[in-house]
């Protein structure tokens, strides 16, 4: 019996193997190409990112022609270094403005995010103006010298002497001061 989950193991762990000889690479529309064969000759090293082994291939880098052809000129003058044909896969694919998919949907995103906030903003604004509304009424009340009658905390309606009725007067021109202001 435990010969028979060692022998699962191992095949399982060789399962995995196959999937580590992925090649991975930017083909010339931008797109990420996963494939377990070599990329196309016209594939510029600078655009392979990943290939079996973990190190890039000892391919020759073409000739300038070749990359202005396929409208890299900045890469045709680069010095053809080992630190030069390093990949840089954050930087080519943002950088190139290739991934054009991806710059849609961060595009929708901020998109989305300013019609989420600017509704935000007019639900604020609306509840102002109504708060504004009631503030003003209040006032007109209060200035109209009414008895004003509150609910205390036992549920029992008292009518606002002297002091209460300035301190009430004083919070709503408070509101009517933030919420009217334009």
């Amino acid at each position: 019996m435990k010969m028979h989950k060692i022998l699962l193991l191992a095949v399982a762990c060789t399962w995995a193997m196959g999937a580590a000889a992925q090649w991975q690479w930017i083909d010339k529309d931008g797109r990420k190409v996963f494939s377990d064969r070599p990329p196309p000759a016209d594939i510029q090293e600078k655009n392979i990112l990943k290939q079996p082994g973990g190190s890039l291939p000892a391919r020759p880098v073409p000739a300038p022609a070749a990359a202005t052809a396929t409208g890299d000129a900045p890469a045709a003058t680069a010095p053809a270094t080992a630190a030069a044909a390093a990949p840089k896969p954050a930087a080519s694919a943002a950088g190139s403005g290739k991934d054009k998919e991806l710059e849609e949907k961060k595009a929708q995103a901020e998109a989305a995010e300013a019609a989420k906030k600017k509704a935000e903003d007019e639900k604020i604004a609306k509840a102002k103006a109504e708060n504004c509304t009631r503030a003003r009424a209040a006032k007109a009340a209060f200035d109209a010298g009414k008895p004003i009658t509150q609910t205390n905390a036992q549920g029992e309606r008292i009518f606002l002497d002297g002091p209460a009725r300035a301190a009430e007067a004083k919070r709503i021109d408070g509101i009517v001061a933030s919420d009217c202001a334009r």
